[in-house]
Order: C-alpha cells, then sequence, then structure tokens
C-alpha cells in the first residue's frame, strides 16, 4: 500500500485541484494561496454531495467498472506526493491493468456525458504523471467514472502533449506563488457568477 514520499509543509507542492481551479480561473491561485481567503466551499451544494459519493464509493462495490478497464489490482485514496513534479494529492483508485500498464480512476458526482470535462482531464493526467513517477511503471491512460445518475466510465488518453500542457499549468502556478502578482481573470464571464470570490474580485 504505502507509496509515500517524505513530505511536509514547507514542501513546496500544490494539488491536482489546485490547477484545475487555476484552469477555471488563474486568480483562484492568487485568492487561495498568495492571499490566504478560503473558498468556503463547505456552503456548496455540490460540493457536499462529492464528498457524500466519495465517502459512499469506499464501500461500495465497484468491480464491475474495474472488470470493465481491465484492471488485476487496485488501491483506494492513495495519497501521492512528488517533489519533482512538485504535485500531491489523493487519487480514488490505482489501478494495475492486464496490459502491463497503471491507471488513476477518479469518481464525479455528474451527470453522464459524451466526453469528459477539460478539468477533469487535467487532473487525470496529473494523477497519471504522480502514479508514473512514484510507481515507475507505465500509464498510458486514466479514467473518469461521472455517478450523479449511474456509472459512466470515460477514458482519457496519458500522452506527451498532455503531460507537457499539464507541466506548463503548474509552471504558470509557481509564477503566480513566486511573484505574487495579481493574474488576469478568466475571459468567461459566465464563470464569475459561481465564484465564492466575486464580491471581492476586481
Amino acid at each position: 500500500m504505502a507509496h509515500l514520499l517524505v513530505d511536509d509543509e514547507f514542501t513546496p507542492m500544490i494539488t491536482p485541484t489546485e490547477v484545475v481551479e487555476h484552469v477555471y480561473c488563474p486568480r483562484f491561485t492568487w485568492f487561495m494561496n498568495v492571499q490566504h481567503i478560503p473558498q468556503h466551499e463547505e456552503t456548496r451544494s455540490k460540493v457536499l454531495k462529492g464528498r457524500e459519493v466519495h465517502q459512499r464509493r469506499a464501500t461500495e462495490n465497484r468491480d464491475y467498472l474495474r472488470r470493465k478497464i481491465g484492471a488485476t489490482k487496485r488501491e483506494i485514496e492513495v495519497y501521492l506526493a512528488s517533489p519533482k513534479l512538485r504535485l500531491r494529492g489523493i487519487v480514488d483508485e490505482v489501478l494495475w491493468l492486464k496490459d502491463g500498464t497503471m491507471a488513476a480512476l477518479d469518481y464525479k458526482f455528474t451527470e453522464s456525458r459524451q466526453s469528459a470535462f477539460k478539468t477533469h482531464e487535467t487532473q487525470i493526467i496529473l494523477y497519471s504523471m504522480l502514479i508514473q513517477e512514484i510507481y515507475g511503471q507505465p500509464v498510458e491512460r486514466g479514467f473518469v467514472a461521472y455517478v450523479r445518475d449511474g456509472s459512466q466510465l470515460l477514458e482519457v488518453a496519458v500522452n506527451n502533449s498532455a503531460i507537457s500542457k499539464a507541466k506548463k499549468l503548474v509552471e504558470d502556478i509557481f509564477v503566480v506563488l513566486q511573484t505574487e502578482r495579481l493574474p488576469a481573470r478568466t475571459s468567461s464571464k459566465l464563470r464569475c457568477g459561481d465564484c465564492c470570490y466575486r464580491n471581492i474580485c476586481v
């Protein structure tokens, strides 16, 4: 089970969730990690429901999903950390596949859809980078399971192009953390409506 690296609060690392929030709007990074203003996300119903699903998932039988993927072994709720990648986080499941590769599986409280959200793809790529770094095994794909209205499983390709883009996002975040400069807000005004910082973002 144990694949933990020495880690403490002074280690300069960020989580896949923080990377996704940066993609949503770079100012999340500034408010959260430079100004240290919490999101108070516990007031948001979707977040609460999502946490409930994650808690249920640990005891529910999802073997049929793993069989569909071709998994021969799994670890759940795995904490992964890599100072080299400057990433740390808890992946829902780490899977060993029949073809000799490994994969990340993440559950989302979201309705079924034809393709994975870009933010969810980004998370899978980041978890895949961590798995490949820590376990020393190839990772060619990852999976997102949308479980709000069933269990739809979508595959995410893990390739050099996707990894390069993910590394660039991590670098962009550390530039904000190091310079402490306020980045430009998202170009999508629709995202501002559901933002917990909308009343203080100028």
